[in-house]
């Protein structure tokens, strides 16, 4: 698939944490899940599905690239609208879609239609407070992010029962992260005034992903080495965590 800032595709280069990442959400949270059907909303190239184990499972993505070399039953489909019948799934996964739709109510309306009434849905999304920038959303991918707070509020008007985690990273994915941050500090500083903003999206999801390519050409020590295993999940001070996940049971219809 085409390299963009929208979706994972790849672990080569300078791509391998953000892969990894990605690969130990899926690894961490299977266990969180019930034991039937997992639909796995905005899906991706379905690159972990086999952490799943022996649940059958559905992937679902609007892009069409995602999904036609996956090894399981997929459905193109916008995850506001899922064309599945109420109580189809006893699962719901989304890791790393959430943010990408900019009314995430109705995702999550959707989510908790579908599900069985004993059904989970598990939300894995970039924590605001240390993802990029904690006062804007640098990503043009991204229309929403949330710190643990806001997820809590909002996974709360479709579910009765919402329990927060984190995703955090090793020492060594920590110093990589940090080199990260500095250096898109040092590139936003060219623009003060945030003039970025009155970019048309398109504009700055075609800059967004030419920078990513070009930074992230070559793999360097620090991303080369980081590995699933550099990730961990605690209920402890959620709101310093890489990723929140938020783990939803008893659906409101």
């Amino acid at each position: 698939m085409k390299l963009t800032g929208e979706r994972v595709t790849t672990s080569e280069g300078g791509f391998n944490p953000t892969f990894q990442r990605h690969v130990a959400a899926y690894r961490l949270c299977a266990p969180l899940l019930g034991n039937g059907t997992v639909l796995d909303l905005g899906c991706g190239i379905g690159h972990s599905l086999e952490w799943f184990g022996t649940r059958p499972s559905l992937g679902l993505d609007l892009d069409v690239g995602a999904l036609v070399k996956q090894r399981r039953p997929v459905i193109r489909a916008d995850m506001r609208s899922i064309p599945l019948r109420d109580g189809a799934v006893s699962s719901v996964l989304s890791i790393q879609s959430l943010e990408h739709v900019p009314d995430p109510e109705r995702v999550m309306a959707e989510a908790a239609r579908i599900l069985t009434n004993d059904g989970r849905a598990v939300w894995v999304t970039p924590n605001r407070l240390t993802f990029a920038r904690a006062d804007e959303v640098i990503d043009p991918w991204h229309y929403r992010e949330f710190d643990h707070n806001e997820l809590a509020e909002l996974c709360g008007h479709a579910f009765s029962e919402v329990e927060l985690l984190g995703l955090f990273g090793s020492e060594h994915y920590l110093r990589f992260q940090k080199r990260e941050i500095e250096r898109l500090n040092r590139l936003l500083r060219v623009d003060p005034l945030r003039l970025r903003r009155y970019v048309p999206r398109s504009g700055r999801q075609w800059a967004y992903s030419t920078a990513l390519k070009r930074t992230r050409r070559s793999a360097d020590p620090l991303a080369v080495e980081i590995t699933e295993e550099d990730f961990y999940l605690s209920d402890e001070n959620v709101n310093e965590s890489l990723d929140l996940i938020a783990l939803c049971r008893h659906p409101l219809r």
